[in-house]
């Protein structure tokens, strides 16, 4: 993290040049302004975490400035500094949401103490939303829909790295919940208190992007009126997710490095640097590798993006996620529409494991809310999922490093048999049938096997084929697994 910045308010050039000084030695980082337009102006564009303001201004007194800063940067830590006599007035503005406040002439240690104890009271408050927020999202990788294997490992690893500050950048196919499992990470982490703040590269014209990126400042270019913070520095002190960033324009490809390297960056317009304190997130449907290869992605801002990359399977690599998905969005849907649709007819779940899903979760998120809508029956039938038959698969995504064994195999042989893939979604299945006993059962193994017709012990085999834990349905309830936070993003 970087040093506190103190934004020091006071008209007397003198008073700003010592507070300047004793601050700057403590390692803070200092923005003056000697008046209350000049010090908004510089809130909007630095993002203080701390406004020293005297009491008695020109023009806009204290009072006045301490009501504007709270509205532009509510919760902003502000200590007042007042002269003597002014005690009433400097109460007046403790009522107002000032911190503290403090008589001139100061003594140096006591103004450094003060500004250390609001800091850390404003860390501690900001400490308290963010577990807040964790008891609240705390099961948030466990709230995504999945029970396959390599989707779990991919969550777990999520999970490991939410602590730290380090660069990821998340590789999937469109549909897969790139940005879902980005704000995952983002609630994981010790940033969870700061905003969250997303763009999509690829959806900006290139004219527009640098601006929106990076702001610019009062009379930049005609028409620039007021200064505009970009969402760089919107995100400060949070997550800043870049969707797509394959498509950044290679102008700005360059200017993120910066931001990568120095924590810095320039407002369009502006004669000095802005330093921003942000964790960076970038998510990806293309091959950034193959990308740098062909000329049209810098590779040192590959590495840069590539400290932790994250590869989300695509939704035909998950199929025994496909009936937990599928029930979750009909209950969803058919809530919202408010019509009875319970359930699925076997042709049509055999219908849905069978698909190869090119749009992945998104895809079956919206063919089943279509499948609720057109459905005069409480069960979908197969004829309602409107879904475009495909002979060729999606090419699946790669990252950097060699291919795996595995995978180099697949590449030379030709397609598995049709009995293979029936084979694959007779266990999809089976698996998800079992999900459900289960689940209606509340993990109660005898009750389970009575409702599925079978004797315990070959009850049991079952469960251990599909590594099914009976202890994880304990206190599930309804025909899938409480969820709030579907993979579908």
């Amino acid at each position: 993290m970087t040093a506190a910045q103190i934004l020091v308010v006071d008209d007397e050039q003198h008073i700003r040049t010592l507070l300047e000084a004793v601050l700057a030695s403590s390692g803070y980082r200092v923005v003056l302004a000697a008046g209350g337009e000049e010090a908004l102006a510089r809130t909007g564009e630095v993002h203080p975490d701390l406004a020293l303001v005297d009491l008695r201004l020109p023009g806009m007194d204290g009072l006045t400035l301490l009501e504007h800063l709270l509205r532009l940067s509510p919760g902003l830590p502000v200590l007042i500094l007042t002269a003597h006599g002014s005690i009433a007035h400097a109460v007046a503005a403790m009522q107002k949401g000032a911190c503290d406040f403090l008589a001139k002439p100061f003594d140096s240690t006591d103004l450094l103490a003060r500004i250390a104890r609001a800091l850390e009271v404003q860390r501690l408050k900001r400490e308290v939303v963010r577990l807040q927020t964790l008891v609240q999202e705390r099961a948030q990788f466990e709230h995504i829909i999945t029970s396959n294997a390599q989707m779990r490992l991919v969550l777990r690893q999520v999970a490991q790295i939410a602590s730290t500050d380090a660069t990821v950048c998340v590789y999937g196919e469109s549909g897969t919940g790139k940005e879902l499992v980005a704000h995952a990470l983002h609630l994981a982490s010790r940033r969870s208190a700061g905003p969250f703040v997303a763009i999509n590269c690829g959806a900006i014209p290139e004219g527009l992007l640098e601006n929106e990126l990076f702001g610019h400042v009062q009379g930049a270019f005609t028409g620039a009126e007021r200064a505009k913070r970009g969402l760089l520095q919107q995100a400060h002190g949070g997550t800043l997710l870049l969707d797509e960033v394959a498509e950044l324009p290679a102008a700005l490809q360059v200017k993120l490095l910066r931001v990568l390297q120095e924590r810095e960056f320039y407002a369009v317009g502006a004669e000095q640097p802005t330093t921003v304190d942000l964790r960076l997130v970038a998510t990806t449907n293309r091959d950034l590798s193959q990308a740098v290869a062909a000329g049209t992605f810098r590779a040192d801002l590959y590495y840069r993006l590539h400290v932790i990359p994250v590869v989300l399977p695509p939704l035909r690599e998950r199929r025994d996620d496909i009936p937990l998905l599928a029930q979750h969005f009909l209950q969803r849907y058919s809530q919202t529409l408010d019509k009875g649709v319970q359930g699925f007819t076997p042709p049509a779940l055999q219908r849905l494991l069978t698909y190869t899903w090119p749009g992945n979760v998104r895809e079956l998120a919206n063919a089943v809310e279509r499948a609720v809508i057109l459905t005069p029956r409480p069960l979908i039938t197969p004829d309602l999922l409107l879904l475009e038959d495909r002979l060729d698969s999606p090419r699946p995504l790669a990252t950097a490093g060699p291919p795996s064994p595995d995978h180099q195999a697949e590449r030379g042989a030709r397609p598995r048999p049709v009995l293979d893939t029936l084979e694959e979604t007779r266990a999809a299945c089976e698996r998800a049938y079992l999900v459900r006993v289960l689940t209606a059962t509340q993990g109660t193994v005898a009750r389970a096997a009575v409702l599925a017709g079978m004797h315990r012990g070959p009850f049991y085999k079952l469960l251990q084929k599909y590594a099914l834990d009976p202890e994880a349905f304990r206190h599930t309830t309804g025909p899938t697994r409480a969820v709030s936070a579907p993979l579908s993003a």
